[in-house]
């Protein structure tokens, strides 16, 4: 407000006087300054120095009709009874602190101080009004003409909100009074320029996001809707937060600012707003004045399945309907916590307006809670019940005035002793002026220095004034607001919280939540996601809306909400569920397993069958069957089988570093054996077949020296290769981690896995060569030919290996390991069933058909 401005309203209220003047026959007497104003409440205790004292006891109502001609005086009322007590402490708060001083010899020796105790009627007009009966006397007479002389009022105390405040500095910072507020801190007032002798005694709020943080977190509220005043106190603090907010992953539902003033329209569209919100609390942050109509709003129009959480800055009891309150049972609400004042409830309890019958707060006080009238001039209403003499507030049993908050109590308490030790700091460094304080005016104006050095709040801009008092830990209690059917309200502290060292204690059994939960509610833009998921943001949405998606294969995720999904150590495997790890299974092919114990069995059967096989044809040796085809590469066919059988049980057993070694190498070793033994048994049946032919030349390479040549000069190339794949990269024993997700595989790595192939390729390589030559001799007219047998056997032997290679590929693990026992096993028996059977057959139960006329009969038909 400009100086122009403040001239007017100065001018106007003046005219305004004027005319209640004229209106009302208002006579003067002995001075015009000693004008009755019995609309204009105030009572003053005198002292050496005064300090004023502006509170919000009453409220006005004015009558609609013939407003400007002031035909009507305005009306003024008490607000309800519980307002009234707590608002009427102030005063209480006020009063105790200056007989405190009083009494103290230490504090202001010599010197008494006094107050006069105004009425703003938290109205600003009136502020002004009750502004200028301090600064001219008794009446608000002219501006600049002081008719009381009050050369001894020093500092003003007032302003229970920042628009009061504000109205009042319009006035007294012309005159350069000390102004000191007990209202809520607010950051309009921290203009040194428009405001430079406004203190104001309400804590900084600097670390209230961080506890409105921490509570959030402590009951996983991560999606919530705001509402703030909408002003520079408002924008502030929900930047602080929201930066804070998007630190923690919280997010912001919605954000509504809330204008001074609501208009009845706009009840409504505030309120179906945040019932439509899916956020379940509501964060309320603001000053009082901007808050003020808010509670209004969710009367007219309630909120049901939300939760508020405020600031007892936002004061639901201010002008409401009491029977409507019950909407607001169960919000949180965040206080500093009071100054525990010595004393100050004896003082409440022994209240009398008999002691000291002049304080008409006093007597209004207690008509207003005994709801009885105190004789006034002889005569009262008769419908009024009469106050009785010795009354006092020990008579109030169920009335507990003096339990409600203190928050604005103390900081009235604590202004008059800052007020007190500036006073005394500053007569004390000028001890010259002592004597004449009682016409020296420019007391006050000296007064400023020693406030801003004991001031609690740390103002940018003022000079330095040595040992200042240092900033404060911010601590905030967590009340619960419970309102009850009898009308009858309480705040119950259920916490406590310091965010500067993150200190958080809260008892949620001492919680009362709206009627709408059974339990502690949440707050939550999408449901969480559990043990074995993860979130998923959701496109375009804030980071607490997320879907859930399982973790994947191999991976885990073992708390709530998790951002990702977790692999394994090598040593774990998740669980089914995907939300835990279990230590994994040290597995092989063992003996003691069915599959293990099997094949073992079986290679152990048929180790004894070739074995017995072996040992008929040493017995019948001379027989004509045995003897067909070079009986002794019968022998050594028989022999290496017998090996083949005993090499599978190397792949069985707990693995080692000479197995694994041993285990392919002496496999691919004996199966060539086998192979060339076969290929020379085939080559044999051609060269005999030939042989036959007159004048043939190939009767000498069907001697024994030659079969057992071909089948050395083959197993020495497979020798080479075995030699080079151990020289290179051989077979070695590792620990298998990822072929099956719940066990480590102790396996041997075949190394050198093209080198593995070229040996399997070599015996591929003569096994097509003896079936080839096996198939075109099958049908030869020899007495003594097997060719059909072998072309039988090479063909099971091929298929079986074939199929190996096919399957190989596709297992790991002790799977794998099994599929070579087995491919070993059945070429094997294949091989000593197809060629070996039959002969069998007919030495030991066909002898009759095992002699050399028979067998020449059925080679010559």
């Amino acid at each position: 407000m400009g100086l122009r401005e403040l001239r007017l309203l100065i001018t106007k209220i003046f005219m305004i006087l004027l005319l209640q003047i004229a209106h009302f026959e208002y006579h003067m007497k002995k001075s015009p300054c000693h004008l009755e104003r019995p609309y204009t409440p105030t009572y003053r205790k005198e002292g050496d120095l005064v300090i004023g004292g502006f509170f919000s006891f009453f409220r006005k109502t004015e009558l609609t009709y013939d407003k400007e001609l002031f035909r009507s005086p305005p009306l003024w009322n008490a607000p309800g009874g519980q307002t009234l007590r707590k608002y009427y402490q102030h005063i209480l708060a006020f009063q105790f602190a200056v007989d405190e001083i009083n009494k103290n010899p230490h504090l202001l020796p010599n010197i008494t101080l006094g107050y006069q105790l105004l009425n703003n009627f938290q109205h600003n007009k009136l502020a002004v009004e009750s502004s200028l009966v301090w600064l001219s006397g008794m009446s608000p007479t002219i501006p600049n003409y002081s008719c009381g002389g009050q050369p001894n009022s020093v500092a003003v105390i007032g302003g229970m909100s920042s628009a009061l405040s504000m109205a009042m500095a319009t006035v007294l910072k012309l005159y350069k009074v000390p102004q000191i507020t007990y209202g809520l801190f607010d950051l309009l007032l921290t203009d040194k320029v428009e405001y430079p002798y406004v203190y104001q005694m309400g804590r900084r709020e600097s670390t209230l996001h961080l506890a409105f943080i921490q509570l959030m977190l402590h009951f996983g509220w991560t999606w919530v809707g705001l509402l703030l005043s909408d002003n520079i106190t408002g924008e502030s603090f929900f930047s602080d937060l929201k930066e804070e907010m998007d630190r923690n992953g919280l997010c912001v539902a919605f954000k509504e600012r809330v204008p001074p003033k609501f208009k009845i329209t706009e009840y409504y569209k505030l309120s179906s707003g945040i019932t439509a919100s899916s956020a379940t609390v509501i964060f309320i942050y603001g000053d009082t004045d901007s808050l003020q109509d808010l509670a209004n709003a969710f009367i007219f129009y309630p909120v049901y399945g939300k939760i508020f959480v405020a600031t007892t800055a936002w004061d639901i009891t201010f002008d409401t309907n009491w029977q409507l309150l019950t909407h607001f049972h169960g919000t949180i609400l965040f206080s500093h916590s009071p100054i525990v004042i010595p004393g100050f409830r004896d003082f409440l309890r022994n209240l009398n307006p008999s002691v000291n019958s002049e304080d008409i707060f006093l007597k209004t006080f207690f008509e207003l809670v005994f709801n009885c009238k105190y004789l006034k001039e002889n005569h009262i209403e008769m419908s009024s019940t009469i106050c009785p003499e010795g009354l006092s507030s020990s008579d109030l049993l169920y009335q507990k005035f003096d339990k409600i908050i203190m928050e604005l109590s103390s900081n009235v308490y604590k202004a008059v002793y800052l007020v007190a030790q500036a006073l005394h700091q500053m007569l004390q460094s000028e001890a010259k002026e002592i004597s004449e304080f009682g016409s020296n005016p420019d007391l006050s104006w000296k007064l400023h220095h020693f406030l801003k050095c004991r001031s609690p709040v740390n103002i940018a801009g003022d000079e330095p004034c040595g040992d200042g008092a240092r900033k404060a830990v911010e601590t905030y209690d967590i009340m619960n607001y419970k309102y009850f059917i009898d009308w009858n309200e309480i705040l119950v502290k259920v916490g406590e919280v310091t965010p500067h060292d993150q200190g958080f204690s809260i008892n949620e059994e001492d919680i009362d939540w709206p009627e709408e939960f059974s339990q502690t509610p949440a707050s939550i833009c999408s449901k969480n996601c559990g043990p074995g998921f993860k979130k998923t943001v959701q496109e375009s949405k804030p980071v607490c809306c997320f879907d859930c998606t399982q973790c994947p294969e191999g991976q885990i995720s073992n708390q709530t909400d998790a951002e990702q999904c977790l692999p394994c150590p090598e040593d774990q495997y998740p669980s089914r569920e995907r939300d835990q790890c279990h230590n994994k299974t040290v597995t092989f092919l063992a003996y003691e397993e069915p599959l293990g114990m099997t094949l073992a069995c079986v290679a152990f059967f048929f180790f004894l069958l070739t074995a017995l096989v072996l040992g008929v044809f040493v017995k019948h040796r001379d027989t004509p069957i045995v003897k067909a085809n070079n009986r002794n590469l019968s022998y050594t066919l028989l022999v290496s089988l017998i090996f083949c059988f005993l090499c599978s049980l190397l792949f069985i057993g707990h693995p080692n570093t000479t197995t694994c070694l041993l285990r392919q190498i002496t496999f691919s070793l004996v199966f060539t054996v086998a192979i060339a033994s076969i290929l020379a048994k085939t080559i044999t049946v051609v060269l005999a077949f030939k042989a036959t032919n007159p004048g043939s030349k190939l009767r000498s390479w069907m001697g024994s020296t030659s079969s057992y040549s071909l089948i050395l000069i083959c197993t020495l190339i497979q020798m080479c290769l075995c030699g080079i794949w151990l020289g290179t990269y051989p077979p070695f024993l590792e620990m298998d981690m990822h072929s099956e997700p719940a066990f480590i595989v102790v396996q041997c790595n075949e190394g050198s896995i093209i080198t593995f192939y070229f040996v399997l390729g070599y015996m591929a390589l003569l096994a097509l060569g003896s079936f080839t030559l096996a198939f075109m001799a099958r049908n030869l007219p020899d007495t003594f030919n097997e060719a059909k047998f072998l072309t039988i056997s090479m063909l099971v032997f091929c298929s079986v290996w074939i199929l190996f290679l096919l399957t190989y590929q596709s297992t790991k693990g002790k799977a794998m390991v099994a599929v070579e026992v087995f491919s070993i096993l059945t070429s094997s028996a294949g091989v000593l069933t197809c060629i070996f059977a039959p002969k069998c057959y007919v030495i030991l139960l066909r002898s009759d058909r095992n002699t050399l006329e028979l067998l020449k009969k059925k080679g010559h038909p």
